[in-house]
Parts: C-alpha cells; sequence; structure tokens
C-alpha cells in the first residue's frame, strides 16, 4: 500500500491554512467578500511558497456552492461541496491548468483561446491556470493579450512565475501582481512540528530547524526532505541523523572553528578542516553554514533580542557574540562569500578551503585580537559539542583583563585631568598678573590726569589774577606738561616691561616644545615603564604594522634595542615587524631595533581604545536613563529602554 507524500497530502485547502503569505491571503479575501474580482491575477515567487495552492484555493472560493448546495462566492472555500472536491482532486472541467514550459507555442494558446469564449458547463467561472508563464513564446504572448485584456465575464486568469522579468510589460500591465515571499526557517520548523504531530512522528526541534534552513524558503522542498528523513532514520527525525542525510556540518565544528580563527590558531584550524574532510562533508556547503553562523552572530550583537532562548546554539551564539568584534565579523562574512564562489578554481577543495581559513587568519582586524578573545574556552578533547562549553578560567582572565585596562584608562584621564587642572591654574595666574599690571597703569593714568587738573586749575588762577605774567605762566604750565607726558611714557614702558618679564617666566616653566624627532618619545608611566601605546598611535603605518603597534605592549629596552609583547605569533612577522621598525626611526630619529615576544598582553593602544569605548557607552546609557523625559515615559508609561539601542556618540 503506497502513502501520499507530505506535500501532496498536507498542502492547503483553504486561505487559513496557508503559511508565510499573510499579505496575499488579506488582499485575495477583502477582494472575494466585497465582490471586487479582476480577471487576471499573476503570482510571482520561488519554488516551492504556495503559487499552485493560492491558485486552487481561488478557483474554489469562486465557484464553491456550499455544503447545501446554495452557497454563493467567498473567501472561505467548504471543501465539502462537488467543485471543492473536484478541484481538490484535479477533475474539475472549468478549472484548466497548463503547464507553459510544454506548451508554450502559439498553436497551444490559440487552443486554449478558443475554448475561453465558451461558458463554464460545472461552475460559476472557468479558471485558467497557466504555471511558469514566463517560457511561453513572443508570438505566446502576443497571441493572449487581447483576450487577456477583456475576457469573458465568466473567464478568469491565473498566471505563475518563478521569474517575472522575463513576463513581457504588456502582460504584467494587465494583470494583478502578487509577490509570494520565501519562508523564514522558523516558520517553516513550526508547520513541520504540526505535521509531524499530526502524523504521530516524533521529532527534534534542532533538526527541524536544520531543516528549516535547508529548504532554502521552500515549504514544498522542506516536506520532502521531511520525507527522506523519516525514511533515513527510519521513523523519528534526530538532529544526527538529519546532518547525515544533509552531509551538513555538525554546528560543534563551526564554532570551534571561529574559536581556533578568533585565538589566530592556524594549527588548529587546518586540523579541524582535515577533521571535516575526513568526515565527508562539503566543504563548500561548510563556507555556507560558516558564512551563515557569522551572520545569525553579527544579529545578535546588533539585536540581542532577536535571539530565541529555545534556541540550542543560543548560548555559543552569545559567547562569540561578546568575543568577537563587529568589524572581525563583517570582514569573515564578506571574506567567506568570496571564498565561496573561489572554491571551484582551487585545485581541490580541501586545499581551497584551508587557503581561505589561512586568508581569513592573515587579514584578521584590529579587534579579533582583543582581550576578550581569549575568554573562549579552549577545546575539550571529545566530541564537537563539548568544545563548545566555556572554560571558567579563561573567563577568570578575561575579567582581570578588562579590570586592568579598565584601570589603565581611569589612570590615564587621572593624569590628563592632572594635567588640564595644572594648565588651568597656570591661566589663572597669568590672568592675575595681566589684572595687576593692568590696574597698576589705571591709577597712574588717574594720578596724572588729576595732576594736569590741578596745574591747569593754577593756570587759570594765575593768569585771572595777574594779566602781566600769562606769558610766563602760560610757559610754566606747558613745560610742566611736557614733564609728566614724560612721566606717564616712562610708567607705560615700565608696564609693558613687567608684563613681557612674566610672559617669560611663565614660558619658562612650561616645558620647551620638543624638535618633530622627539615629540613622539613615549612618556615614563608612573611604573618607570614608557608609555608605549601613546606613542603607538602616532606612528605613520597601516596593516598589519598598524595592528602590530596598536595590540603591542611595551615589555623592557635594553639601550635602543626595544621589546613588545604582542598576543599572537600572527603579528611576529618579519614584514611587519619591519615596517614598523621603520617608521619607529623615522619618528624617533634615532636607530631602534624591535624584538618580539608572544604572551598575554595587559596594556595596548586597542585595549585602552576598546575600555574608553566601554566607558562611553556606559555613561550614554546611565545619561539616557537619568533623562527627566525617558524618566516620566518609563514611570508613568511603562516604557521601556531597548537594551543595545543606545550608542554613544563618537569621540
Amino acid at each position: 500500500m503506497s502513502s501520499t507524500v507530505l506535500a501532496r497530502k498536507w498542502r492547503p485547502k483553504t486561505f487559513a491554512a496557508l503559511v508565510g503569505q499573510d499579505h496575499v491571503v488579506r488582499a485575495l479575501t477583502h477582494a472575494l467578500q466585497r465582490r471586487r474580482l479582476h480577471h487576471a491575477y499573476l503570482f510571482t515567487g520561488t519554488r516551492g511558497v504556495g503559487k499552485t495552492t493560492i491558485a486552487r484555493i481561488l478557483a474554489k472560493s469562486l465557484n464553491c456552492v456550499g455544503a447545501d448546495g446554495n452557497g454563493d462566492i467567498t473567501a472561505e472555500p467548504c471543501g465539502v461541496c462537488q467543485p471543492c472536491v473536484e478541484i481538490d482532486s484535479g477533475r474539475f472541467t472549468d478549472y484548466i491548468e497548463l503547464d507553459a514550459a510544454s506548451n508554450r507555442g502559439v498553436d497551444d494558446m490559440t487552443r486554449l483561446l478558443e475554448q475561453a469564449v465558451y461558458k463554464p458547463t460545472a461552475g460559476r467561472f472557468k479558471v485558467y491556470m497557466i504555471d511558469e508563464v514566463h517560457m511561453l513564446s513572443n508570438h505566446a504572448f502576443n497571441a493572449m493579450l487581447k483576450t487577456l485584456e477583456e475576457p469573458p465575464e465568466s473567464v478568469k486568469f491565473v498566471l505563475a512565475t518563478t521569474d517575472p522579468q522575463k513576463v513581457p510589460v504588456t502582460v504584467l500591465s494587465r494583470c494583478l501582481q502578487f509577490a509570494l515571499k520565501s519562508m523564514t526557517p522558523a516558520a517553516i520548523a513550526g508547520h513541520l512540528q504540526q505535521v509531524l504531530q499530526a502524523e504521530g512522528v516524533d521529532a527534534e526541534a534542532a533538526a527541524l530547524q536544520v531543516l528549516g534552513r535547508a529548504a532554502r524558503g521552500s515549504m514544498r522542498d522542506a516536506l520532502s526532505l521531511t520525507d527522506q528523513a523519516i525514511a533515513y532514520a527510519a521513523g523519528g527525525v534526530t538532529l544526527d541523523a538529519v546532518r547525515q542525510m544533509l552531509g551538513a556540518v555538525d554546528s560543534g565544528y563551526l564554532f570551534e572553528l571561529l574559536r581556533v580563527l578568533a585565538r589566530g590558531d592556524g594549527a588548529a584550524a587546518l586540523r579541524l578542516a582535515e577533521a571535516l574532510d575526513a568526515r565527508g562533508v562539503s566543504l563548500a556547503g561548510a563556507t555556507e553554514e560558516l558564512a551563515a553562523l557569522l551572520q545569525r552572530i553579527a544579529v545578535q550583537q546588533i539585536v540581542p533580542q532577536a535571539l530565541d532562548d529555545a534556541d540550542p546554539d543560543a548560548a555559543a551564539l552569545r559567547e562569540l557574540a561578546a568575543a568577537l568584534s563587529p568589524e572581525a565579523v563583517q570582514l569573515n562574512y564578506s571574506m567567506l562569500l568570496q571564498g565561496r564562489s573561489e572554491l571551484a578554481l582551487a585545485p581541490d577543495e580541501l586545499g581551497g578551503f584551508t587557503m581561505l581559513l589561512l586568508r581569513l587568519l592573515a587579514f584578521a582586524p584590529l579587534a579579533t585580537e582583543d582581550g576578550a578573545l581569549r575568554a573562549i574556552a579552549q577545546p575539550v578533547p571529545g566530541a564537537a559539542g563539548q568544545a563548545a562549553q566555556s572554560n571558567q578560567a579563561a573567563q577568570a582572565a578575561q575579567a582581570a583583563q578588562a579590570a586592568q585596562a579598565a584601570q589603565a584608562a581611569q589612570a590615564a584621564q587621572a593624569a590628563q585631568a592632572a594635567q588640564a587642572a595644572q594648565a588651568a591654574q597656570a591661566a589663572q595666574a597669568a590672568q592675575a598678573a595681566q589684572a595687576a599690571q593692568a590696574a597698576q597703569a589705571a591709577q597712574a593714568a588717574q594720578a596724572a590726569q588729576a595732576a594736569q587738573a590741578a596745574q591747569a586749575a593754577q593756570a587759570a588762577q594765575a593768569e585771572q589774577a595777574a594779566p602781566t605774567e600769562q606769558a610766563a605762566q602760560a610757559e610754566q604750565a606747558e613745560q610742566a606738561e611736557q614733564a609728566e607726558q614724560a612721566e606717564q611714557a616712562e610708567q607705560a614702558e615700565q608696564a609693558e616691561q613687567a608684563e613681557q618679564a612674566e610672559q617669560a617666566e611663565q614660558a619658562a616653566e612650561q616645558p620647551a616644545p620638543a624638535e618633530p624627532s622627539q615629540q613622539a618619545e613615549p612618556a615614563e608611566a608612573a611604573d618607570g615603564a614608557f608609555d608605549w601605546p601613546t606613542l603607538a598611535q602616532q606612528l605613520p603605518v597601516v596593516a598589519l604594522a598598524r595592528s602590530l603597534a596598536l595590540q603591542s605592549e611595551w615589555a623592557g629596552a635594553d639601550g635602543d634595542r626595544w621589546t613588545l609583547r604582542v598576543p599572537s605569533e600572527q603579528f611576529a612577522r618579519a614584514g611587519a615587524l619591519d615596517k614598523l621598525q621603520t617608521a619607529l626611526c623615522e619618528q624617533l630619529g634615532r636607530a631602534i631595533e624591535l624584538r618580539i615576544e608572544v604572551g598575554q598582553v595587559r596594556d595596548s593602544a586597542h585595549l585602552r581604545a576598546t575600555a574608553a569605548r566601554a566607558q562611553r557607552q556606559r555613561e550614554a546609557e546611565a545619561t539616557i536613563a537619568a533623562d527627566p523625559l525617558v524618566r516620566e515615559l518609563v514611570d508613568e508609561h511603562g516604557a521601556q529602554i531597548v537594551p543595545g539601542s543606545v550608542r554613544p556618540l563618537e569621540a
């Protein structure tokens, strides 16, 4: 006894049973309820999204007569009357399905249109459903234009295509167009769960999610894969069986691969690539799965609330989203997409895949070597799923590094504040001195004016008392005025000299500007070490050499032989080291020899920048939370601040 495949057995019979096409269902339902029916409909979308199914439901809605035989056009066909039963079984005489791929000529279209002029024989409307209409020839399209524009009142056309770009504009303009959406993996998995429950088949939720992703938006493909999974597993649908059937990669391998790439462990990455190849996994598929995983991590970083806690990968996604920087995720995603197209050009698939992994290591951005990455758990011997568990010791190291970075940032901020306070005090002292000098000059000017006024009064009295002595007194007044002007000029010159002396004294107290070759000399920190992170930011280097400068830590010096500590051996390449050493010598104006050692980095320019960004984030969130308007919205209207939505202004 043969059984009906799930894709046919569970084909929706009503609009309410359709999954993922609410926008089309809503428009057709309203049109049927209001009797505002068009004569031609065009459904577009990828395979297996419901184009033919909607055409059949529409045909039933137009021809349904109800269980009692007295029904009319309806948006909810009964499914039990003769037209509904015959349309579902494919034998209704007034519902004609035509495959345009095999009937694409003008003669085929002419025969179809000749029958359209006759009234329906068994139903209310004659419905022509032309599937893959884009396959018709140009002459066939031209032959149907007039009838498609003005068909008989009892004729409805339903066209379906997966490639609407190939349909002539003259046909598109005569139809109501509905674009059917590809279904989401979550919607497909939910529908599969209902189907398997009705079928009495046990299924793991994780297995259904894998099937939902493998279907790539097609419900028909998902049901076909489910049939195959039931046969492969001989009953219940399990995650291991589905992965083996699809040749899919165990997500544990993908998470572990991202961990070793983040740590810069090239040897471990190559071992994982060989392990995947040994399991017979498609490495091209592994590349796609890795890119899809990075996409999910990027979504988790930007919209954390979008992650479903029921997802079996939720914990690992949160771990990598916190450890990887957004820059690293975006760059790796782009390189994986580019590398996927290059795998076919590689001598062999394994070689191309390993070359792609090495490329991800070679072009690792700055943020991928963040101290937070050392919080990623080391692989545990055994199954790949066990490797996804977190290492408590690594988490403790991460916390310690974050605390040290925060302390370093606070110390740097305190030093900057002290320098700013000293500069402010010096400026205030200079302003006070200038004010005192100005007051002295004003007092001298007032005294001179008073003397001039007294002399003028005396001269006037003398002129009135002794007119005969006017000439002599005038001469004496002029001499006195000249003497007073000389005294004022001398006082002004003394005030100017005092001001210049004060400015010279202030300039002597401030450190003299260094020569250009000395400005980049690293300052000495409180512990006696050089402030290498500050110098590193000033060096004119790019690419890996700049990564080396910003990610490295001062480890000591023996004369002009400096030692820098880096978090990964990837930074110890000779090319990057030579470029950094050349730039450093040019910046300092003397010969410096650089040496590299690999170890734990506690203070680098990148760690300081990370700590500063985290501090700005906390301050921005605190500012928003303390805003009066926000508090009113939260307290009185129950508003909530969406986690992760607050972004500080860039410094």
